[in-house]
């Protein structure tokens, strides 16, 4: 029997044994950096979302859309750092502006022009943001984005909905988590349209704001359901709470966000990821009357404070990012150029007939085994949990790298080649682990 059958008449469970040992087989190197660095780093490493059993592949470096890792593995990158690496690695415009920044000094302890000419080219490209301030990361534009909105209200509860994710305090693809911080929190099914606006005009009253991405990005890059943002802006106006978008990772989608696709404009906006090229950077904004909580020109206004929060060269990358490596023109093309590409991945399992999906937005999708689509979060089957390591490890083979939990982010460098390339392999996938696909419908 061929090596080929063999690996078809595994259980799913053996076949994750089986990729695993081929895995560290092919990665000596990695398990030796995990190895060392568990001596000093709790768990050997430093960031939970890059951890996976054996041990995590360590890169050597990237160039574009690929990544080479300290084995020699080269890997198409469809990961595309979580959405930060919207530019690809090696974007010359950004290390140029990066380059000239730091010749002029790394840590200034002032504000500067580049800060002011940032914030203006962010609120031309989403409207919603009257006025905007920087962070160090998405999270802590989401925690400033709450503060304002409890201390604009006078209230202190907050709604949040099931697999969402705000940053590593406020996360809840798995319920309430340990870790969050401890704001009262309403939580609330995704796509629930019923389940929300009940919850809004009963607890209304309490509630400060509401949190919500306009697509689900770790929760499994679910969209909104048609008329839910809609919805929730109704009736978070109706009852004096706050509209936040959290749009991190989706303002990506489109010339101004994936919420100004929907024709939803909120109250506050947060962002982050993309927006300074690839370096560190956040921003929240929105309603000028909100904003003005930050306003030191007045009297009691709140503290933001962070060190970085206007470190020098964010300042000079967030401009080029996006003025012009990603002006909105760019942005239209990138999604288009994604919904494509789902649709090419799904064709494929649709052909095979197996119950497995793509969801997602534009340049933003993740795999899930299970069909008809979801809409929302989901408790996840044994089954289902190995089939998602086994796309993993197969696809790590194949020659391409994605997020841990199947989540693909494309970068600006992927093109027409490197899609074929992720289809083919995907085609591959199917071929020869169709039999484990089918059994777990």
């Amino acid at each position: 029997m061929s090596a080929t059958a063999l690996r078809r008449n595994l259980t799913p469970t053996d076949a994750v044994a089986e990729a695993r040992a081929r895995y560290a087989a092919a990665r000596p190197e990695s398990a030796a950096i995990h190895a060392q660095a568990r001596g000093r780093l709790a768990g050997g490493n430093t960031r939970s979302v890059l951890f996976y059993a054996p041990f995590p592949t360590a890169m050597e470096r990237g160039e574009g859309c690929w990544l080479l890792d300290v084995d020699g593995n080269r890997y198409l990158d469809l990961c595309g750092e979580y959405t930060a690496g919207l530019l690809g690695h090696t974007d010359a415009r950004v290390a140029a502006a990066v380059a000239r920044a730091m010749d002029g000094g790394i840590s200034l302890a002032g504000v500067g022009r580049a800060e002011g000419a940032f914030a203006a080219l962010m609120c031309e490209r989403f409207p919603v943001l009257e006025r905007v301030r920087f962070t160090n990361s998405g999270t802590e534009a989401n925690l400033l984005a709450l503060a304002a909105a409890r201390a604009f209200t006078g209230r202190t509860a907050v709604m949040a909905f099931e697999g969402g994710y705000h940053g590593g305090v406020l996360s809840y693809t798995a319920g309430q988590n340990p870790v969050n911080m401890p704001v009262p929190t309403l939580l609330v099914p995704y796509n629930d349209i019923e389940a929300a606006r009940t919850m809004l005009r009963k607890r209304g009253g309490e509630i400060a704001a509401v949190i919500v991405e306009p697509m689900l990005g770790s929760g499994g890059c679910i969209p909104a359901a048609p008329g839910f943002l809609a919805m929730l802006r109704e009736e978070t106006a109706a009852c004096g709470a706050l509209l936040i978008c959290d749009e991190v990772m989706t303002s990506r989608h489109g010339p101004s966000g994936a919420a100004a696709l929907a024709g939803v404009r909120p109250d506050l906006a947060t962002f982050g990821k993309w927006i300074a090229g690839g370096l560190t950077a956040g921003a929240f904004g929105g309603r000028e009357a909100v904003m003005a909580v930050f306003d030191g020109h007045r009297p009691g206004s709140l503290p933001h404070a962070g060190t970085f929060n206007n470190n020098v060269l964010s300042m000079a990358a967030g401009p080029v990012a996006l003025a012009e490596a990603f002006p909105p023109a760019r942005a239209e093309t990138l999604f288009a150029f994604g919904e494509s590409l789902r649709a090419r991945l799904n064709a494929v399992f649709r052909e095979a007939g197996v119950p497995a999906c793509f969801t997602g937005m534009g340049s933003m999708m993740t795999v899930h085994f299970r069909d008809p689509p979801p809409d929302r979060p989901y408790a996840e089957g044994p089954e289902e949990a190995a089939l998602r390591e086994l796309f993993f490890f197969d696809m790590l083979e194949a020659g391409i790298y994605l997020a841990r939990r199947g989540m693909v982010a494309l970068s600006l460098p992927v093109g027409p080649a490197e899609a074929d390339r992720f289809v083919e392999a995907v085609t591959g996938f199917v071929a020869e682990r169709g039999p484990l696909l089918r059994g777990a419908a």
